[in-house]
């Protein structure tokens, strides 16, 4: 039921958002009060919401999501601040790739293991190979406060939807929130499966020709396939089973 505060377009947004971060609690992705999604807001303005600092994403809902411009500034009315290492890279992100609807960060203990690791993520399992081509890399230069970071951040994704930080964790850009959530699941698993690996031998390699092939049959990606929407409609399932509170 959309809520009189809100159009019902922006009200939308709201609801999937708020499923995203209860999604992420279910999944065991989050980090305390930590990290973030942020999905933009349709309509002309540049304007995004991200989670209210100080819940927990079991306590985010569709009402208290936070809308920021890209100047971080609230835009009409919130009961809690927002996390400046959540406003940087993300509005970076939103303001210069239009097709960045939805940006995902995540500090899982797999991803952020891998994302410490020299070589990075090996293009050497099942889920990693459908990735093949589309991971970049930004060296770690702190908690991500400061805003000439931003700029970096996004030279260093040089228009590829996976992005490890280094010593940090992996973001993931998506033209939708499916789409993000996706990525983001096939990465943390690409890492679980790396580091269950590890110690274990040396890892079959995968020729280029095979990643190459697939990328091109890894359709769940493609908007012309849906790109992650039936995945997130079954995760949204279970979350409506056990908690249906955050469409509040």
């Amino acid at each position: 039921m959309a809520n009189g505060r809100f159009g019902p377009e922006e009200w939308t947004a709201r609801v999937e958002l708020a499923a995203a971060y209860r999604i992420f609690d279910m999944l065991g992705w989050t980090e305390l009060i930590y990290n973030h999604i942020s999905l933009r807001v349709p309509g002309p303005e540049t304007h995004f919401l991200i989670n209210p600092f100080g819940l927990h994403y079991s306590e985010v809902t569709a009402s208290n999501l936070v809308k920021i411009d890209l100047a971080g500034n609230v835009v009409g009315e919130s009961k809690w601040p927002i996390n400046p290492a959540g406003f940087t890279p993300h509005a970076t992100i939103h303001r210069a790739i239009a097709e960045a609807h939805c940006v995902m960060h995540t500090h899982t203990t797999a991803g952020l293991a891998v994302a410490c690791l020299e070589d990075g993520l090996s293009m050497s399992n099942f889920y990693s190979a459908q990735l093949h081509g589309k991971v970049a890399y930004h060296d770690f230069e702190g908690i991500t406060v400061h805003a000439d970071e931003g700029e970096r951040i996004l030279r260093s994704a040089e228009g590829r939807p996976v992005l490890l930080l280094r010593n940090h964790g992996p973001v993931t850009i998506g033209h939708t929130l499916p789409q993000a959530l996706l990525l983001m699941w096939t990465v943390n698993r690409a890492c679980e499966v790396q580091l269950a690996m590890q110690g274990k031998g040396e890892a079959i390699p995968i020729s280029r020709e095979v990643l190459e092939k697939c990328v091109v049959d890894a359709l769940q990606f493609n908007p012309k396939y849906g790109a992650g929407q039936d995945s997130f409609a079954a995760l949204q399932r279970l979350v409506d089973r056990k908690d249906p509170s955050y469409r509040m």
